[in-house]
């Protein structure tokens, strides 16, 4: 059986921002700087992958190491310096139609409801409004909030929050979904249970592709079948891992493999965590 078409590719991407740097001062913010300094801080440095259509793959790497730049790139949210970023085979040049993107804070507009929020992406696309409430009552009701479509964002927990980002994504059925630690700021219980949440939702649209940017390595490997873990910036591939444990796997081999990857990105992890001059592997373990 042939392999899935590549419905994403990074070839050789890389990025770099650059700011001024001004005197961190009261009155050097104020007063007009004769000589600015542009420091440049390169994110993503060659960074090469291919994620196949149907697969689920989180991305995982220290903080700062570009994996949400990479997403953000994905989606057309912002452009590579250098290198070429494909979806569906066409470079990507601005956002993506057949993209969904789901942030870390939920994003929802406090002055609509539930289902006004929902409804938002297809009253956008110009959907008529029977058809756009249709739509988006499904969506409410596939992410286990019938009965709040009347109820605006301050009255709902974080958990229901973000499950009104998730049906507002959904709603403009896109082809490929992507996942900004979505679940970042919610605490541990809620956000275990959204874990398997998305797992449910997810196994109801056959053939998405889905990719998921995470600190936690139980997470990654609960949700995904293909684990991309990046290095210390600027951000590199450095092991593409087949978890071979499928979606929602049980506890101990969730954690049997976590430790495989943790000796994989500790040494990562750790460059960005510990002073210059001091041997790594001191506190390695």
């Amino acid at each position: 059986m042939p392999d899935p078409a590549p419905k994403i590719v990074l070839d050789r991407v890389t990025k770099t921002y650059r700011t001024v740097k001004r005197r961190d001062t009261f009155w050097g913010r104020l007063l007009p700087q004769p000589r600015p300094q542009t420091v440049e801080v390169t994110a993503l440095d060659e960074l090469s992958f291919t994620i196949a259509e149907g697969r689920f793959v989180s991305i995982v790497g220290p903080s700062g190491c570009g994996k949400t730049t990479a997403l953000r790139m994905m989606d057309g949210l912002i452009r590579a310096d250098g290198g070429r970023v494909l979806v569906n085979g066409e470079q990507v040049t601005q956002p993506r139609p057949e993209c969904g993107f789901i942030f870390q804070d939920f994003g929802l507009y406090p002055w609509r409801s539930v289902i006004d929020n929902v409804a938002f992406g297809l009253e956008i696309r110009g959907i008529g409004r029977t058809e756009r409430y249709a739509t988006a009552q499904a969506n409410i009701d596939l992410v286990g909030l019938k009965g709040f479509e009347k109820t605006f964002p301050h009255q709902l927990s974080g958990g229901m929050q973000q499950r009104v980002g998730i049906a507002r994504t959904l709603s403009v059925e896109p082809e490929i979904l992507l996942m900004d630690e979505p679940f970042g700021a919610l605490d541990a219980l809620t956000r275990r249970v959204m874990q398997f949440e998305l797992i449910r939702i997810l196994s109801t649209r056959t053939g998405a592709t889905s990719v998921f940017v995470t600190h936690d390595l139980d997470e990654a490997l609960l949700l995904a079948d293909t684990v991309i873990v990046m290095t210390a910036r600027p951000g590199r591939i450095k092991r593409v891992i087949e978890t071979g444990l499928g979606v929602g796997a049980e506890r101990l081999e969730v954690d049997r493999k976590a430790e495989e990857v943790w000796d994989i990105l500790r040494d990562e992890v750790l460059k960005t965590v510990v002073p210059a001059g001091m041997d790594p592997t001191a506190r390695a373990s």
